[in-house]
């Protein structure tokens, strides 16, 4: 609680100098609003459903999409960990997709999908993939060796090797990856949706922007700060929690 209160002296006498100044005419310039006024705006945001709704959106594509880059990530990294022949073959075709910009794909994928939660889900998978397959490999590639060899020794199917063995051992450096790309795949979403996808929060933004309401724009950029390191707390907790159960399993 401490350290909380002591982190909020900052935000606290920043948001106290920008009101003062707004109200006593030293701020006028037409970009920036009065922190009541963006709490207000927010505020109505809430309760008229826009800003849950948009919210909805956002998250449905950006969970979808790491969702499926979990999936693809952790088992091809799984797999590429194991066999390293076959990642040296398979290396530099990662290396060259991986450096690609996901953004640079919204062209294709409008074209294969359109507009809609599928064209979002998909370039945020794609953004996503990479460093969960990344962090995977190395993960995989650091499990004790007794661990594959007792594995061998009970010649268990390669499902089971995965669920019982290799995912419980590599999992907390999994959880690493998995995190970074949840941030990813908020950023993409929003990214998306201001660029071209017509819903969600980004392009709620766009819209605020231009309609020149200040106050909500700014009301979204807060909303979207609080959701992300809700987003991160809540990732954290359940990686830790899934840990630990997954070692009291084993």
């Amino acid at each position: 609680m401490r350290r909380f209160l002591l982190g909020a002296i900052m935000p606290v006498l920043f948001l106290g100098v920008w009101e003062i100044s707004s109200r006593t005419g030293l701020l006028t310039l037409e970009s920036l609003s009065r922190p009541s006024d963006i709490l207000l705006a927010g505020i109505h945001g809430l309760l008229d459903g826009s800003l849950l709704l948009a919210t909805f959106q956002t998250f449905e594509a950006a969970l979808l999409g790491l969702a499926i880059a979990a999936v693809i990530g952790i088992l091809s990294g799984a797999v590429l960990g194991l066999l390293p022949a076959l990642e040296r073959i398979t290396g530099p075709t990662i290396e060259a997709l991986r450096p690609i910009p996901a953004i640079a794909f919204m062209p294709l994928a409008l074209m294969m999908f359109g507009f809609g939660v599928t064209l979002e889900a998909s370039i945020v998978a794609y953004a996503c993939v990479w460093p969960i397959l990344i962090v995977t490999v190395a993960a995989v590639r650091a499990i004790e060796p007794r661990l594959l060899d007792i594995a061998n020794l009970l010649e268990l199917p390669f499902w089971k090797r995965m669920l019982t063995i290799i995912l419980p051992a590599a999992f907390a450096r999994i959880n690493v990856g998995l995190r970074i790309a949840a941030a990813i795949s908020l950023v993409v979403a929003v990214t998306v949706e201001i660029v071209l996808n017509p819903r969600g929060l980004g392009y709620n933004l766009i819209l605020a922007s231009q309609e020149l309401k200040i106050g909500l724009m700014y009301a979204q950029l807060v909303w979207l700060c609080i959701l992300g390191y809700l987003f991160n707390a809540i990732l954290r907790n359940v990686g830790t929690g899934s840990i630990a159960l997954w070692g009291s399993a084993r």
